[in-house]
């Protein structure tokens, strides 16, 4: 079993690997959708960290899909499930998504990605406040506050968004879309 795997790596070998994105969102009950297919499990981990190699050449029940990225602190957002009788460490529900918001849109669909934030009405407002303060994407944070915006929760209007920094330009996500001037950014037009 792969988890058994990650508990090695986080509790044995002390790797800074997570389980993040989707899948973080889906153990949490958070998904939108169920992945029909073999599953895969994301695992996060800074850039530069180096999994041991038997980790993708062995056969596991699910799809290891490794992202290096140091968009966040490793510890900030984390959280501690237990699965298959292990203790893992997962990304919580609000850097799961931030995660998420990361691989648009090469590995992760933006609609999905909307779909998803329109469930999240429970996220503590702290919680966000310290990750969006601490990330290091410029996409992430304008991604993320406009589909909470959009999404109207009771959440976002806690935030103090003079303490976000917001970096100056413009980010296209998709070639051609619609701009949203209040969050420079570009998104397809069926989000806008």
């Amino acid at each position: 079993m792969l988890s058994g795997a990650i508990y090695a790596l986080q509790q044995r070998a002390g790797f800074p690997v997570h389980i993040g994105g989707r899948t973080a969102l889906g153990l949490l009950g958070l998904a939108h959708y169920l992945e029909l297919n073999r599953r895969n499990t994301w695992l996060f981990m800074p850039g530069g960290t180096k999994l041991p190699p038997w980790l993708e050449k062995n056969q596991w029940d699910t799809n290891p899909k490794i992202i290096t990225t140091s968009f966040l602190p490793v510890d900030a957002g984390i959280v501690s499930i237990e699965l298959d009788g292990f203790k893992l460490k997962i990304a919580g529900a609000a850097r799961a998504i931030m995660e998420c918001l990361e691989m648009t849109p090469n590995h992760f669909e933006l609609n999905e990605a909307w779909e998803i934030m329109q469930g999240l009405n429970a996220l503590n407002p702290n919680t966000v406040q310290q990750l969006l303060v601490q990330c290091k994407s410029v996409k992430v944070k304008r991604l993320f506050l406009f589909f909470a915006q959009k999404a109207d929760h009771v959440w976002f209007r806690k935030l103090k968004l003079d303490e976000i920094n917001l970096g100056s330009g413009k980010r296209s996500i998709v070639s051609k879309g619609v701009y949203i001037p209040e969050y420079k950014i570009t998104l397809p037009e069926n989000l806008a």
